[in-house]
């Protein structure tokens, strides 16, 4: 089926879920749109996201899309279900396989999660870890300056490499050993997140999982 996938985000943050979709499916056409005038949506209120959400998916059906990509954390945490209650296409977002990933590796069952004021505020990453494993710890941090440091182009500045170690620090406090990227604008400084976190913590990067769970929901569907 050659109709292409659509792919949504508040900036240039979900071309890391596309880098990703291009090295899993290179065959498939992929339409992207980065709402960058709107930016950040982590900011917004759920009222809002959910608008922007549904405006940005009725441009992407123009192009006849055959799946969505919802690759905004945010607009996960707030807009899927009511994306998926509008579409007669297949729609997933970047939390469930980042959720899916970290879940398996982590080894002392205490997950960190960095994200958006909007994504944090929301729980939707806690609520669906605990689902799965009620004996797992979440802690959360709201990044609210990552991603205007990225869209910036700021990626190895120390401004930037300041910014993340004091939103980080309070996380490490917690003794954990698992960090979810709760933004795609985040893999983008992926190696100095990994820096200041130390080596002994594995970073999950929800648009890698979200590829591969995109690629197994066209097999599961014969749409590849």
């Amino acid at each position: 089926m050659d109709n292409p996938i659509g792919i949504f985000d508040s900036g240039i943050g979900g071309l890391t879920v596309v880098k990703e979709l291009i090295k899993l499916l290179p065959n498939e056409n992929l339409v992207y749109f980065g709402d960058t005038a709107r930016l950040p949506y982590g900011t917004k209120s759920d009222r809002l996201i959910k608008q922007y959400s549904l405006e940005n998916t009725l441009f992407l059906e123009q192009y006849d899309i055959k799946f969505l990509v919802v690759a905004c954390n945010s607009a996960s945490a707030v807009a899927v279900d009511t994306l998926k209650s509008y579409l007669t296409i297949p729609v997933t977002g970047v939390i469930a396989p980042g959720v899916e990933a970290a879940v398996q590796i982590t080894k002392n069952k205490r997950i960190g999660i960095i994200g958006t004021t909007a994504t944090i505020n929301s729980n939707a990453y806690s609520q669906m870890i605990k689902a799965v494993n009620t004996e797992i710890e979440v802690w959360g941090q709201p990044c609210p300056l990552l991603v205007s440091l990225v869209e910036e182009g700021w990626i190895s500045e120390e401004i930037t490499r300041l910014t993340i170690r004091k939103y980080l620090k309070p996380l490490l406090e917690h003794r954990i050993d698992t960090i979810i990227l709760g933004c795609t604008h985040y893999p983008v400084i992926k190696d100095l997140l990994q820096e200041e976190a130390g080596q002994h913590i594995t970073l999950i990067d929800s648009g890698k999982e979200t590829a591969k769970k995109v690629k197994s929901m066209l097999e599961e569907l014969n749409l590849i």
